[in-house]
């Protein structure tokens, strides 16, 4: 059961982990240039339209439910140690868990928070949205690295345990 249990947990994680990956490598290679190159209340609108909608989207099922699967994947690495396979399967939980989960709630989101809370009309909202995009983006390529990274580890399990 137990085997049977993490290989599916191991698939999960491998399909969450790309989409994941995918997403935030749109936002890190075309979205954030594109709202850069508009006017900053247009800019801070769009991506506070974006902020509210994901939350209610697709993403964030795929997104925590990734975590969850992620964190189960850490434990059941050790039921029982399988050399490889098992530190493919921890260190792709870690990565992802730390990296883009945890990456996302510690900077990402308050990040969010902040633009939210701010005018986009204000004149002083320029230096803000210059500095967000520079700050988000940042975080959101550690993100896209980890997704991606662990994803490439859920694979080398799933290959290894065969």
């Amino acid at each position: 059961m137990t085997d049977t249990a993490t290989t599916i947990l191991l698939w999960l994680a491998t399909i969450g982990s790309a989409l994941i990956a995918g997403t935030f490598f749109a936002f890190s290679t075309f979205v954030m240039t594109s709202f850069a190159r508009i006017e900053p209340a247009q800019g801070i609108a769009a991506m506070n339209a974006i902020n509210t909608t994901i939350l209610g989207s697709a993403f964030i099922p795929v997104f925590v439910g990734t975590a969850v699967a992620g964190v189960a994947l850490a434990v059941l690495a050790f039921l029982p140690w399988n050399g490889a396979a098992s530190l493919a399967m921890l260190a792709g939980a870690i990565v992802y868990v730390v990296g883009s989960f945890g990456c996302t709630m510690a900077f990402n989101v308050p990040l969010n928070d902040g633009l939210a809370a701010f005018d986009a009309n204000d004149p002083a909202a320029l230096p803000l949205w210059s500095k967000y995009l520079v700050d988000w983006t940042f975080w959101n390529h550690v993100r896209t690295v980890a997704s991606g990274g662990a994803c490439v580890l859920f694979v080398s399990a799933l290959i290894w345990r065969s």
